[in-house]
């Protein structure tokens, strides 16, 4: 047998094997999908109230492209709707995050204190973060309080509503961090002071 009609016989092989074990491990995801039901207890009531303010943003911002362009007749209303509409997503997203602990945190430091110290600085920093949640809300409250009765550019509107949103994204933020101060004190550390357990490095 020759080389040249072993060659060719070898690379055929070698292009069809990806593609093979490529839609093999396709067919056995969906497979192992079937098998786990969809969960759903780890969302939160402000994972479903951010969802719904998303699509109804994103469907502002469709109705917005296809007035002007298609129907060369902009609804001036869908813009101003649209970035109410990113308020609540913003703020009351924000409390989802509070709740899994994924806002941006600095622990290179608690790697070289001793661990005493460590908890105490990290109750601290659990303090400190439900301070400033409930300080926001509070300002809210005073600004929404302040345009109460306002309307809205473009629609007559009450504005304030816009603003309790954002009121009730920071009243959820404070619940959600005294929840997790609570859960750090019971467990004896928090995020900070062992990421690992969080994100699945560490057991």
């Amino acid at each position: 047998m020759s080389l040249q009609s072993v060659l060719p016989d070898v690379g055929g092989a070698a292009e069809s094997h990806p593609v093979e074990s490529s839609a093999q491990a396709l067919v056995a995801s969906f497979a192992e999908a079937d098998q786990h039901p969809v969960n759903l207890s780890g969302y939160g009531i402000e994972d479903w109230v951010c969802l719904g303010f998303f699509w109804t943003m994103a469907g502002l911002v469709f109705l917005q492209f296809f007035s002007r362009y298609v129907l060369n007749d902009s609804f001036a209303w869908t813009e101003e709707l649209a970035v109410y509409c990113l308020m609540p997503v913003v703020f009351i997203g924000a409390s989802m995050c509070v709740r899994r602990m994924r806002h941006i945190q600095v622990n290179l430091l608690y790697r070289y204190l001793p661990t005493p110290v460590g908890r105490a600085l990290s109750t601290a920093v659990d303090i400190a973060a439900i301070t400033f949640y409930s300080y926001g809300a509070w300002l809210i409250a005073r600004y929404a309080l302040a345009v109460d009765n306002e309307p809205m550019t473009t629609i007559n509107w009450n504005k304030s509503h816009v603003y309790w949103l954002a009121f009730a994204g920071f009243a959820l933020m404070a619940l959600r961090a005294v929840q997790v101060a609570v859960e750090n004190w019971r467990r004896g550390f928090s995020a900070l002071q062992n990421p690992g357990f969080f994100d699945g490095s560490a057991g």
